[in-house]
């Protein structure tokens, strides 16, 4: 089986809010760098904003690439994580209810994120990026699979 992946709107919604706030630090470090120290100011202002950017950019596709979720017969695996990497199993019948969210920006991109909550405070299941009707399929399938998995216990 292979692990599926968030779609590439996230990605894409990720660059868009990246890009708009590396050009609002850009305007402002590069505004307030020529006025405190004129255009040598300026100039190191941009070099950090660049800096920033391109970190940033690295760091977020890292995390971008890590997401993935696996349904199983009996549960469901998501894994995630740049530097430390993690693995959550999630068993079907241990599911207490499923949320799905979306904010300004995921609207705007058509996506959503699935969020697993389980009797354990710990779990942290969430698939982040689904296209939303693919997270509302995944939402009811859940849902179903849980409550057929629960009702045997």
């Amino acid at each position: 089986m292979e692990y599926r992946r968030p779609s590439p709107r996230m990605w894409l919604a990720r660059q868009t809010v990246l890009g708009l706030s590396s050009l609002i630090l850009l305007a402002v470090l590069g505004v307030a760098g020529a006025l405190l120290a004129g255009g040598g100011g300026a100039v190191i202002g941009i070099a950090v904003v660049l800096a920033f950017a391109i970190t940033s950019w690295f760091v977020e596709r890292g995390r971008y690439r890590s997401w993935g979720y696996l349904e199983r017969d009996e549960d469901l695996v998501v894994r995630r994580g740049l530097l430390f990497h993690r693995l959550t199993v999630v068993p079907f019948g241990r599911m207490q209810f499923v949320d799905v969210t979306a904010g300004p920006v995921d609207r705007l991109f058509d996506l959503a994120t699935v969020q697993l909550h389980t009797a354990a405070a710990a779990t942290d299941a969430r698939i982040p990026g689904l296209r939303s009707a693919d997270a509302a399929g995944l939402r009811d399938r859940l849902a179903q699979l849980g409550e057929a998995r629960a009702s045997g216990l």
